[in-house]
């Protein structure tokens, strides 16, 4: 799977829940040193560079996953 969930739950309550994907967590990673770096800059931008950021880490995470195999 390439953008799995990040933090799936099976639970008696609530059932199953997958919750945010593995790229909206790299992504929210990555906007929060970006944010660390130039609090100031603008959102938009960073939000953009945060998830290139994390479609290089699921592309990264993918070509180590098949190198494996």
């Amino acid at each position: 799977m390439d953008n799995p969930p990040a933090f799936p739950l099976v639970s008696d309550i609530i059932g199953h829940c997958e919750g945010m994907t593995l790229r909206d967590w790299f992504a929210g990673q990555a906007l929060a040193g970006l944010m660390q770096k130039d609090p100031w800059a603008d959102p938009m931008m960073l939000a953009s560079y945060a998830f290139n950021a994390a479609d290089a880490m699921l592309a990264t995470r993918k070509e180590t996953d098949n190198a494996h195999d």
